[in-house]
């Protein structure tokens, strides 16, 4: 496929990463010389000097032959311009743009088919306030991934040395789990290397668990994976800006919120568009004002700062001030392992989130979600199959005669409402959405190639 790709920043960066290991051909486009420079030296792609929405500059990169465009840069009017161009002078069959003003946002009408161009809006803000939201909701979970409309969850933990399962082989799991209730560990990550589950592997102390079940049940099980901690109730949200008052507007009705804001004009903002959250001004990173605001006994602490450094800091200052989880949001990707330790319990990563929904739509062979993980070595597909046994490589078969690639696993089924944990025997019928963990991206093709429907294919 012929990507151009609007922006070398981290986003346009690790989109570049991501999709240049597969059998794309990348162009990326960006106005910093020395920054294509660099991202040129890494990898094996095209890059071109220019401003993003001119037409020249288009023109130069390849827009003509393009069959998909994603504008990433840091300006949103940059990227719906380019999206126009790209649309009203060369007809590019898919344009994707990167939108994080919440003045456009709260205007949908703007980007419907009539008014803009654009087939795909990508808003990282809105989607980093939803993955938090879900982090806090469900305690002990590192990562919450949804699936099939929400009817099913991946959700990461870690295991520690009081859980129920380390040190007892995975197909003790459904001998602890309430009738009626059911799940799959769909991979495990140790030392940073996946291992891919079977019924003897046995769980390990600080093993980081991908499990699969229904929304529903997804408490029951955290519970027999590890100790529990009650729901979380009093949060304290460091930065006032997008992320942090959307996550606030989310959270107000059924939590006790503070937000601490370093700059009186915009707290007073906030303030006015809240109802119940408290919104202070000061320094999010201040012993003083995080003691008198009751730290040690706060449930939830989110750093959601634009500076990384100040976000580490009072993410570490707070746990060792008493707060029984903090979450840390993380612009540089190198930081992120660094600091996932007891200090910070999870540190989340824009780039990697806003990814892995663009990569929901550029997949092929009807992926119809995708998750990024693992600073993109690794990704959690969801992806119907479609045709008659003759027509399909997975439709017919049971999961046990799937030729899956190395290092991938199904981790269960959606069949309309009912969700089936993957069993060697499950038979995969037309229309089911499979929800798959590939540990290794260079896969991805592979897997892609079994969704594909064929109308020639014979088994």
């Amino acid at each position: 496929m012929q990507i151009i790709i609007l922006g070398a920043g981290q986003v346009g960066m690790g989109m570049a990463h991501s999709l240049s290991r597969e059998d794309n051909d990348i162009t990326v486009v960006d106005i910093d010389g020395e920054r294509l420079r660099q991202l040129q030296e890494k990898l094996d792609i095209r890059v071109v000097q220019g401003h993003a929405a001119h037409p020249q500059t288009l023109i130069r990169a390849g827009i003509e032959d393009a069959e998909l465009l994603i504008a990433l840069t840091n300006s949103d009017e940059t990227n719906m311009v380019a999206c126009q161009v790209a649309y009203s002078l060369f007809n590019t069959p898919t344009k994707v743009a990167r939108v994080r003003a919440s003045d456009y946002l709260e205007h949908p009408e703007l980007f419907n088919r009539e008014h803009s161009p654009i087939d795909v809006l990508i808003s990282p803000e809105r989607l980093v306030t939803e993955h938090v939201q879900r982090l806090i909701e469900i305690p002990g979970a590192l990562q919450v991934l949804d699936f099939a409309g929400g009817k099913a969850q991946l959700v990461a933990t870690r295991a520690f040395p009081d859980g129920p399962l380390v040190g007892r082989e995975l197909k003790s799991l459904k001998e602890k789990l309430p009738e009626g209730v059911d799940a799959r560990v769909a991979a495990i990550f140790r030392d940073d290397q996946a291992i891919i589950p079977e019924g003897d592997t046995t769980i390990e102390v600080d093993d980081i668990v991908f499990f699969l079940a229904a929304t529903r049940d997804i408490p029951t099980v955290m519970r027999e994976l590890r100790r529990m901690s009650g729901p979380a109730d009093r949060i304290v949200l460091a930065g006032g800006g997008n992320i942090g008052a959307g996550l606030a507007k989310r959270l107000e009705r059924n939590h006790h919120v503070k937000i601490i804001e370093h700059e009186p004009e915009r707290a007073e903002k906030i303030a006015d568009d809240l109802d119940t959250a408290i919104v202070l001004v000061g320094d999010s990173a201040d012993e003083d004002l995080l003691h008198e605001e009751g730290i040690d006994e706060t449930d939830v602490f989110c750093a959601l700062t634009n500076d990384d450094e100040a976000n580490i800091l009072s993410s570490m200052l707070a746990k060792r001030m008493g707060c029984e989880k903090v979450i840390t949001l993380i612009n540089r990707p190198a930081y992120v392992d660094l600091v996932e330790s007891d200090r910070i319990d999870v540190a989340i990563s824009p780039q990697q989130i806003t990814i892995g929904a663009l990569l929901t739509h550029i997949r092929r062979g009807q992926m119809v979600r995708v998750h990024s993980l693992r600073r993109g070595a690794a990704e959690a597909i969801e992806a119907v199959a479609l045709g008659q046994p003759g027509s399909s490589k997975v439709v017919g078969k049971r999961i046990g005669e799937i030729a899956l690639p190395a290092e991938t696993t199904i981790g269960g089924i959606v069949r309309g409402d009912e969700i089936i944990m993957a069993h060697h025997d499950v038979l995969i019928q037309n229309e089911d959405h499979v929800i798959l963990f590939v540990a290794d991206q260079k896969e991805i093709k592979t897997v892609e190639e079994l969704f594909a429907v064929d109308a020639v294919f014979v088994p």
